[in-house]
């Protein structure tokens, strides 16, 4: 090249002004010649002469005054390791280079998570066995290997060891089964493969798989989680279709990996090979940091002689520790942490405990209690129907150990004197368990109550893992709750007296008729009428047989049941039985128009019948859909429990859904 420079040199006073441009044309070419020449990336390693920059800064640890460098050396070349360099921030430093496989400075992981879903049957899976065989014989020895298997579930079968005859054994017990759970595999893997610090050195998972994932984890929030990790995901996909590759290549470009395309057992053992090569090429370097570098974080350069030449690897890497390392965030489940609403699940066992001691002896209470033993058998029964201060049905007389011993006879004893200290409150559970039929007492009523709203409560904070807000709810409920229901039977047990008015004031004229007096037709009414009329009409004839009157007992009943069609029955029996008449002919008019008064209530009923399914409906719709939202997503309804916002909304919501039931209710109602 100087020869011809010369030679044009010479030919200048000849060429004129041609010469000088072809002169600085070819003083140009001789300068990009020689750039090309020490310019960087040159050649691969040990492919010729120059400066190469194939070399990969892996993994940097600092420690005190002194920077470990995992380097990756590409190519097939020997690694001189004396002729190693290193240059921090422009400053070259002294160091000293090992083979990482010789080395314990810098921890080594690599995960091999291979897919076991049924569409690896035959040779894929033989294949995939035989290069993760490959793999373990090249990998080196001081490099942890975990093997985890993804299906229809994801399995760990060996966690990150040193043992690589751990993994062999796993990888011959390999078993197949439906579904492909590739993301929670790869989110698995990477909690496996250990959090984000310095000290957790480096992690590789190596993924194998010939499909799609089938479950309905979010590839985004995979992808997420391979950044926050900072470990290396190189995948090896089977699938040839490009749908089932597009989520592979994402997943290795999160973590700037590779992905390889395997078609058959000897390229995937070739991939295999590839990766443990690879980890057995890295080298540990340890730099000195200056002392005057106040940074935590530079650009180093590491040049590698192999082969004879030259390769550079570079990085922005921390230097320096910024103080003590925290753990970064593991990628598996997190601990949730419970609001200013919960409680420690140490109060929660122990109040689990406390309900559940208080709730069975309740239940003992009333499972073995019987009352105490009247005097005169016969009174018993025939007082057994006139009210509730009754002795209930079924209850026999006991001996004289069962007087005030029991258990429950000592917790009724205890509800009584509760009660007894209000008289008004005694009065209106007795009125309400008589509306409703049931036999219990008031005080054991006032037991059973007070079981179920502890037996509410417990559920509540089973449910809610401690959250007192929910346990409150649960009691609240567990306290109006039998209030409602006793409601609801009342309001049965008078519609079906309703409906068989009609029908015993018929028996009764078929008696009258027959020569039978009016109590013999009423106690035919008890042997062969319904319930409730059977039981109605037995307290009339038990009255009767006390000395009341019986047109006073039929006025009971009247009272009691509520109806005002009754309340004209007795009035017609009171007439009959002053002016005289036909009875039974009576009976039988009425009867007639309580059937015309029945059908046209039923016909009302049913023209009326949308409305109050809209008020069902509207009604209901809210508060269920909160409760399902509450169980199913309880973060998205959370602040509605626990901001002052919230409760105002909760507040406002349950006024104007009461007033909008109360509203459309009014309107749905005819009275006739």
């Amino acid at each position: 090249m100087s020869a011809a420079v010369a030679l044009l040199a010479r030919r200048r006073s000849t060429r004129g002004l041609s010469a000088s441009l072809l002169t600085v044309c070819v003083l140009a070419l001789t300068t990009l010649a020689s750039g090309w020449a020490h310019a960087s990336p040159a050649t691969a390693a040990g492919s010729g002469t120059g400066v190469s920059t194939g070399a990969t800064i892996v993994h940097a640890q600092p420690a005190k005054g002194a920077l470990r460098l995992l380097v990756s050396v590409p190519g097939t070349g020997a690694v001189d390791l004396h002729g190693v360099s290193v240059r921090v921030d422009q400053t070259d430093v002294s160091s000293q280079a090992v083979a990482a496989a010789s080395s314990s400075d810098v921890k080594r992981t690599s995960i091999l998570a291979i897919d076991t879903s049924d569409s690896m049957r035959g040779a894929r899976i033989a294949a995939a066995k035989g290069a993760a065989a490959t793999f373990l014989d090249a990998v080196p020895a001081n490099v942890r290997v975990g093997v985890l298997t993804f299906d229809s579930a994801v399995h760990l079968l060996v966690p990150p060891t040193l043992d690589h005859n751990a993994a062999r054994t796993a990888l011959g017990q390999l078993t197949l089964r439906r579904s492909t759970a590739l993301y929670q595999g790869l989110l698995a893997a990477l909690s496996a493969a250990g959090p984000n610090t310095a000290a957790a050195g480096q992690r590789n998972v190596l993924v194998l798989s010939d499909g799609k994932d089938t479950t309905g984890t979010p590839l985004p929030q995979v992808l997420t989680a391979i950044k926050k990790s900072g470990a290396g995901v190189n995948v090896v996909s089977l699938s040839q279709g490009d749908q089932n590759s597009a989520p592979l290549q994402q997943i290795a470009a999160a973590s700037k990996g590779t992905m390889l395309n395997a078609a058959d057992a000897k390229s995937l053992t070739a991939a295999f090979a590839s990766e443990a090569n690879t980890l057995a090429r890295e080298i540990v370097v340890t730099a000195t940091v200056p002392s005057s570098m106040t940074a935590t974080s530079a650009d180093v350069a590491v040049t590698v002689p192999v082969g004879g030449s030259p390769v550079t690897a570079s990085a922005y890497v921390p230097v320096r520790a910024a103080g003590p390392q925290a753990a970064a965030a593991p990628v598996g489940p997190q601990q949730v942490t419970l609001s200013k609403w919960s409680i420690s699940p140490t109060m929660v066992l122990g109040g689990v405990g406390a309900l559940g001691v208080g709730l069975l002896g309740m239940v003992l209470a009333l499972a073995l209690g019987r009352p105490r033993p009247s005097t005169d058998t016969r009174l018993d029964e025939q007082m057994r129907a006139y009210g509730v201060y009754a002795q209930s049905p079924g209850a026999g007389g006991g001996g004289p150990a069962d007087a005030g011993g029991s258990l429950g006879q000592q917790a009724r004893q205890a509800a009584e004197r509760a009660l007894s200290g209000s008289k008004s409150l005694e009065a209106r559970i007795a009125s309400r368990l008589e509306a409703a039929g049931m036999a219990l007492k008031p005080a054991e009523w006032l037991l059973v109550h007070f079981a179920i709203v502890v037996g509410a409560g417990l559920v509540g904070v089973l449910l809610s893992a401690g959250s007192i807000a929910l346990g409150l709810i649960f009691i609240l409920a567990g306290a109006v709750g039998p209030w409602i229901y006793l409601g609801l039977k009342k309001s049965k047990r008078l519609k079906a007296f309703g409906a068989g008015l009609a029908d015993t004031l018929q028996l009764m004229s078929g008696s009258l008729s027959a020569g039978l007096s009016l109590a013999q037709s009423i106690d035919t009414i008890v042997r062969e009428g319904a319930e409730p009329v059977s039981s109605e009409f037995r307290r009339v004839v038990v009255e009767s047989r006390l000395g009341v009157t019986l047109e006073d007992s039929l006025e009971g009943v009247a009272e009691r049941m509520e109806s005002r069609d009754f309340e004209w029955v007795v009035m017609a029996i009171r007439i009959q039985r002053e002016v005289g008449g036909n009875l039974a002919e009576l009976l039988l008019t009425v009867a007639a128009t309580l059937r015309e008064r029945e059908y046209l209530r039923r016909h009302v009923r049913a023209l009326s019948a949308e409305g109050r399914l809209s008020c069902y409906i509207l009604g209901g719709l809210p508060p269920a859909f909160l409760l399902y939202l509450t169980l199913a997503r309880p973060d998205y309804v959370h602040p509605l429990w626990t901001t002052p916002l919230g409760w105002i909304l909760d507040t406002g919501m349950a006024l104007l859904l009461g007033v909008g039931i109360v509203w459309m209710m009014k309107v749905a109602k005819v009275d006739l």
